[in-house]
């Protein structure tokens, strides 16, 4: 069930009505296995300054270098639109990278094909994703939702929200070797999920998730963007 407000936080801590939302983008991760859908899902450190503890998905801040990265596949059209709304088709294709280079961070999981020749970067992270010969493959990314923190958070950030089939895995390293953001990423069933320490934010994420895994097409389907006021969220459709 949705629940009735996506923006409760379970704190009375400090407010800090001054930050503003940094771009940032996750990647809901969707293994159909012969008993059940699982999500790719994992436990924050509890020294973190960001929800501590809970249950998200693989994800984080936009960087420049997935501005600069040059690759090349693109989202598609339909999708590109939709991400870029209000902001340049190029930082749209940022958030993607973002949000594959995070889930390799977290998980050391690599979304994206096989490849013989690999892009030139400086940045050590994506250096190491592509050491291992693979590239992004933004062509099967959805676009499922964009919510933005609401304000008096000590963290606020404009997050996208995208979808992918665990078949465009083209890798996986030791979790050893990821950068312990993540508490032990486990596959969890949407139930599962559900029942998780989550953020009513990420609740609508997986009632989305669901929603899409349905029979009949998906392609049509509006993204909610999720919009903090008073409180509460104004819920737009992209």
């Amino acid at each position: 069930m949705t629940p009735d407000n996506p923006f409760r936080f379970a704190d009375d801590g400090p407010r800090h009505p001054n930050v503003r939302p940094k771009d940032a983008a996750s990647l809901v991760l969707v293994r159909r296995d012969r008993d059940a859908v699982r999500v790719l899902m994992g436990e924050r450190a509890k020294a973190h300054a960001f929800l501590p503890g809970r249950f998200v998905f693989p994800g984080g801040r936009m960087d420049v270098s997935d501005l600069r990265l040059a690759v090349a596949t693109d989202l598609r059209p339909e999708v590109r639109a939709k991400v870029a709304a209000g902001i340049t088709p190029t930082r749209a294709r940022a958030l993607a990278l973002a949000a594959i280079r995070e889930t390799f961070e977290e998980t050391g999981l690599l979304v994206g094909k096989k490849a013989s020749a690999v892009p030139n970067t400086r940045t050590d992270v994506w250096r190491r994703f592509f050491a291992e010969g693979v590239v992004p493959n933004l062509q099967p990314l959805e676009f499922i939702a964009r919510a933005i923190t609401p304000p008096g958070r000590p963290r606020r950030f404009d997050a996208r929200f995208f979808m992918v089939d665990a078949e465009h895995i083209a890798a996986a390293l030791d979790p050893k070797a990821a950068s312990g953001e993540l508490l032990k990423p486990l596959w969890l069933t949407l139930e599962e999920a559900r029942a998780a320490d989550i953020l009513p934010i990420t609740q609508c994420v997986l009632d989305e998730v669901e929603a899409r895994l349905m029979p009949g097409p998906a392609a049509g389907r509006p993204t909610p963007f999720y919009i903090p006021r008073r409180g509460k969220a104004l819920v737009k459709h992209l």
